[in-house]
């Protein structure tokens, strides 16, 4: 039986709607589809519930709105607690814009963090997923500025985020998990040179990793590790900040991207992109990456069922 998956329209004021119409007759291969969102915003006969009470009349296409932050928050906590009561299987989520979120009064940085925070998940990590290559990359740091992500680049925290790859790249890719993890600073601190983190805090989570059976290795430069030959030997990744990881993702895979979150209780992923304002409403929006964020979706669905 197909699972079902709860389609959260995102920022009206985007391309999720637009994403949504255009994938919908590709969903049914994989999941019976339900949109958690406006219906006013979608072609008539898409299932689609509306928990939220935002008065969406005002929003205007490619404007941030703080009604459209707030109907994406409570679609966003509908979904999750359908989930976790057992009446849906998973979330896909089409984009939300942080900036709406914050007019609204809702201070999360996204997507993830309100998950993590509702779900309770007391370890977490974001990854963007290639399913052609196949490779996950995941994230020790996320949606802060680079100054403060320092302080948060600890042994026990990178160890974490290796134990969270090691156990979702099998449920992906159906293979063990071969993980290399990316150092922060330039060539790997080139022996101390440039820093001190890759010796006193990598090495060390990796060594770690090790004695408890993974199969981990680095820290490996962050200019060097998404290059062949040495990448076709992972299909896992961990780096150290956002845009280590993202950058070279969306260079390899482009569309094909899915943002999966691992350590939650229930199944989330995610479109790999943005509300794409400066698009929305011209109809040239792809919806690649929502198709193959069903397509993952189920599948890890189906491994936890």
């Amino acid at each position: 039986m197909k699972p079902k998956l709860l389609i959260t329209l995102g920022d009206v004021a985007g391309i999720g709607p637009e994403i949504v119409a255009k994938a919908w007759p590709k969903l049914h291969d994989h999941c019976v589809p339900v949109v958690v969102g406006d219906p006013r915003f979608l072609p008539a006969g898409l299932p689609c519930v509306n928990p939220s009470a935002a008065d969406l009349s005002g929003v205007k296409v490619g404007e941030v709105s703080a009604e459209a932050g707030r109907a994406a928050y409570d679609w966003l906590c509908f979904a999750i607690d359908e989930c976790r009561a057992g009446r849906a299987d998973g979330i896909v989520t089409c984009p939300l814009h942080k900036e709406g979120l914050h007019a609204a009064g809702v201070s999360y940085p996204g997507h993830t963090e309100i998950l993590a925070d509702r779900t309770g998940a007391k370890s977490h990590a974001m990854l963007l997923y290639d399913d052609d290559l196949p490779l996950a990359v995941a994230h020790v740091t996320l949606h802060q500025s680079l100054r403060n992500t320092f302080d948060r680049i600890t042994t026990p925290n990178v160890l974490d985020k290796i134990r969270l790859l090691h156990g979702i790249v099998p449920k992906l890719t159906g293979q063990p998990a071969r993980i290399g993890v990316a150092a922060l600073n330039p060539h790997a601190s080139d022996g101390g040179l440039f820093g001190h983190e890759e010796a006193e805090v990598i090495a060390p989570a990796v060594e770690a990793a090790k004695r408890e059976g993974i199969d981990a290795t680095g820290p490996i430069a962050a200019d060097a590790i998404f290059l062949p030959p040495g990448r076709l030997r992972l299909n896992g990744v961990l780096c150290m900040v956002h845009d280590h990881g993202h950058i070279a993702m969306k260079l390899i895979g482009g569309r094909r991207a899915v943002n999966v979150t691992a350590g939650l209780p229930i199944v989330r992923t995610s479109v790999a992109h943005g509300t794409a304002y400066d698009i929305a409403g011209k109809g040239v929006a792809d919806e690649s990456s929502l198709v193959m964020a069903v397509k993952v979706a189920a599948r890890l669905a189906a491994a936890r069922s």
